[in-house]
């Protein structure tokens, strides 16, 4: 059963703030080769620490057209000092955000954004899949298109 992104998000936002981990299964492709939606699930965790390259976060972002949605992506960037969107003086850090699947499109959200932390992806047999392997990912970044167009293939 799929359940509408406005609906899910608050709960599992909700369920998390209470320090319980949730698990769901995402949807779309955009996180590629890592997270198959509507296949894999992932369970989540609080942000118990600062978010750390590579994590993959659950957040609440604005696109390049000012539009507001929810993401399930992977932090490649921290923008330290950041001006604040006011345009009056410096704000907090900005966490720029990338799905495995993307080769140029780039969210950004702040701290008070991050609903959730990926702590653990499992295929439909309920077989872990290793985080290690999304962190080495950001440092093939130059490859990613030749390499996705590789992993579309053999789908």
């Amino acid at each position: 059963m799929k359940v509408e992104n406005d609906i899910l998000i608050p709960e599992l936002a909700r369920l998390l703030a209470e320090e319980k981990e949730v698990r769901f299964t995402p949807s779309g492709i955009s996180m590629r080769p890592f997270i198959e939606g509507e296949k894999d699930s992932v369970v989540l965790a609080p942000l118990s620490r600062d978010p750390r390259l590579g994590d993959i976060l659950l957040a609440r972002v604005v696109n390049p057209n000012g539009l507001k949605s929810y993401v399930l992506h992977r932090l490649i960037r921290i923008n330290t000092n950041a001006p604040s969107f006011s345009g009056e003086g410096w704000g907090e850090a900005s966490y720029i955000l990338q799905g495995d699947g993307n080769l140029s499109e780039e969210e950004s959200c702040t701290r008070e954004d991050i609903i959730g932390l990926v702590v653990r992806i499992e295929n439909p047999q309920g077989r872990r899949k290793p985080l290690t392997r999304g962190r080495l990912w950001l440092l093939l970044k130059p490859f990613r298109g030749f390499l996705l167009k590789i992993y579309r293939h053999t789908l």
